[in-house]
């Protein structure tokens, strides 16, 4: 069986080691000159910065990658467990270290915010129990083949949804387990920039999120998050994988609704049996198949958030700040209510990650830190990023300084910046949005599209536009669903 995979992100990577290990002939096609889409990394005056992503959860979707290949995943990619999950703060000086032992997290929290801890212990005992008797029917299954809905496990989850929280938003679910604690209700809102979503309009059911970080860990893979998109790049090729790389595809070719192969922007036309687009599902339609039947309805449901996110060399070292930081707005709700409207507000929330606390050649011989600074931003939609960008990050600076009582500007001595339009030039992902489609919608899971094409056989979806849905679990999920199905 001949494979053509569309894109090199890291659910096409995924896939191609899939459909490898099954006996498939696979080819992978990227527009770029390296793998791993998002998933990249980059350097400037000595200093490392992973590009993209930079919380690593669920970390046995990648191991099982090297299993299925019958290779053991520590001889090729290691990974530890965090002592702490996130260093939390708030603009009137409050801050929570929180732990990555649920028991000492819940603790910590009563110290910091007075929310008691068994509170803390509760909600998160109901976030597992929500993955384990629901969640895993909507992640790791199709949701789009009737074979599904037949399964035991997946009648016994539609049972117990409406008993949790399924009909509420995440907000309403944390602020009627948090009633009184407002820093522990946002605390957990945030939870939903995870895929990109509004937590006053996300379902209640994607509590489920804080299970992954707080239950099962965060974990940092030595050599950065880079290297999950190394390992597993090598791992293809150990498999006979072959990349064309700068490479981009014009056009999925097929007859009589069937794919026959790929036409490349060069013209040069390649046959295979199956295609596997890892390309945004927006632009896999609307560039790619140009004449086929799209489908209007999911291609034009509202778009996840996008981010503006400022790579800084900073020669200083923050004892304060661990790897993962958060410095929150004070009105979390008129945030998310600009970004809906296409703007940012000038109080942002502030997501520092420093993966130099733990590999400390990300940065020069001099010392330093290097900081991958995001802010929430909106997809674009026509701003006017030249002015924009300025001004996020004026606000940016001013707040970290006064939070961390240092006057930081000066101490910055390399930078890049990634925005929206440069997301979308980078990662054909519309618009920028970092998650496709957000999951503001009691529905979202559902109206995602699925992994295969209804209409045109042999054509297959992965990646964070297509369900499961954005984040590096859940398009490892993506893959795995699309090669059980193939």
């Amino acid at each position: 069986m001949k494979t053509a995979i569309i894109g090199a992100g890291i659910a096409g990577i995924a896939s191609a080691i899939r459909l490898a290990a099954k006996g498939h002939d696979v080819t992978v096609f990227e527009a770029n000159d390296y793998p791993g889409g998002k998933l990249s990394a980059f350097s400037v005056n000595g200093y490392r910065f992973d590009a993209g992503p930079s919380l690593f959860t669920m970390p046995q979707y990648v191991d099982e990658l090297f299993a299925l290949c019958g290779e053991s995943a520590p001889d090729h990619f290691r990974y530890e467990r965090m002592d702490t999950v996130c260093h939390y703060f708030w603009n009137d000086a409050t801050q929570l270290r929180a732990w990555a032992n649920p028991t000492d997290f819940a603790r910590a929290s009563e110290e910091a915010l007075g929310v008691p801890a068994a509170a803390v212990t509760q909600f998160l005992q109901r976030s597992s129990t929500k993955y384990d008797l629901a969640g895993r029917t909507f992640l790791e299954k199709s949701l789009h083949k009737a074979a599904t809905w037949l399964q035991w496990s997946v009648a016994k989850a539609m049972v117990v949804l409406p008993f949790y929280d399924m009909f509420s938003t995440m907000h309403q679910t944390h602020q009627r387990h948090f009633k009184g604690f407002p820093k522990m209700v946002q605390l957990f809102n945030r939870f939903a920039t995870y895929n990109g979503s509004n937590p006053y309009k996300a379902p209640g059911m994607l509590t489920i999120i804080p299970h992954f970080e707080h239950n099962i860990g965060v974990f940092y893979p030595e050599g950065g998050m880079h290297a999950i998109t190394t390992s597993l790049y090598e791992l293809s090729l150990r498999q006979g994988v072959k990349y064309h790389f700068s490479t981009p595809i014009n056009e999925i070719l097929t007859k009589n609704n069937a794919v026959t192969g790929v036409k490349t922007a060069a013209g040069a036309e390649f046959a295979f049996d199956k295609v596997v687009s890892n390309m945004d599902v927006f632009y896999t339609y609307k560039k790619l198949l140009p004449h086929a039947q799209h489908p209007e309805r999911i291609l034009n449901q509202p778009k996840s958030t996008s981010a503006l996110i400022f790579y800084w060399g900073i020669k200083k070292e923050f004892a304060e700040l661990g790897l993962h930081n958060i410095l929150f707005a004070d009105d979390y709700e008129r945030e998310f209510t600009l970004l809906e409207q296409g703007q940012v507000t000038h109080d942002p929330t502030i997501y520092i990650n420093i993966t130099s606390k733990y590999t400390p050649t990300d940065v020069p011989e001099s010392g330093g830190e290097n900081w991958f600074v995001m802010v929430n931003a909106p997809c674009h939609q026509g701003q006017d990023w030249s002015t924009l960008i300025p001004e996020i990050r004026k606000n940016t600076l001013e707040k970290i300084s006064r939070i961390l009582k240092t006057d930081l500007e000066p101490l910055i001595e390399a930078e890049e910046i990634l925005e929206p339009r440069e997301i979308e030039r980078r990662t054909s992902s519309h618009l920028g949005a970092l998650y496709g489609y957000s999951s503001n919608n009691l529905m979202a899971a559902f109206l995602r599209h699925p992994n295969f094409s209804g209409k045109i056989k042999g054509l297959h979806f992965v990646g964070g536009s297509v369900h499961p849905g954005g984040g590096i679990p859940l398009c490892l999920l993506s893959a795995k669903i699309m090669s059980e199905n193939l």
